[in-house]
């Protein structure tokens, strides 16, 4: 069985990743924070092992969001790059819009819907959770 592979850098390329493994989850965050992070309407997470995940070039800036929560990103060119929280164990989120074929990873759900921007739809049949919802971490929250 051929090991599923992914690859990804900031828009400079002086941060690149590899993912060896099948992500443990995709999916859409609606919540303010990762707005704000972002500048985007929603953010989209690939959710991780970190015992699949290698930064082959570079290294992350981490700013702490909130008590627990850091965010990654490249300090040459801004681009945010991760997610991760306590709340996880040897897991970390990477934002979709890095990776060299998004395309080949689908979202599998909305969370923290009770944040989203009004007129942000994507007319989509994935399940919404107003909190958390299934990020790979196995708490479910509606």
């Amino acid at each position: 069985m051929e090991v599923q592979s992914y690859t990804g850098r900031c828009l400079c390329g002086n941060i690149e990743f590899a993912l060896n493994a099948k992500p443990v989850w995709i999916g859409y965050c609606h919540c303010s924070s990762c707005r704000r992070a972002t500048g985007a309407a929603a953010v989209t997470h690939v959710g991780v092992d970190d015992s699949d995940l290698s930064f082959v070039k570079g290294t992350r800036k981490i700013y702490e969001s909130s008590p627990g929560v850091r965010r990654g990103f490249c300090s040459d060119c801004g681009s945010p790059v991760s997610y991760d929280s306590d709340r996880y164990k040897s897991y970390t989120q990477i934002y979709i819009g890095i990776f060299d074929k998004p395309e080949l990873l689908i979202p599998q759900a909305h969370v923290h819907c009770n944040e989203r921007i009004a007129w942000f739809n994507t007319k989509d049949n994935l399940p919404y959770f107003s909190g958390t919802g299934d990020d790979g971490s196995g708490d479910w929250k509606n």
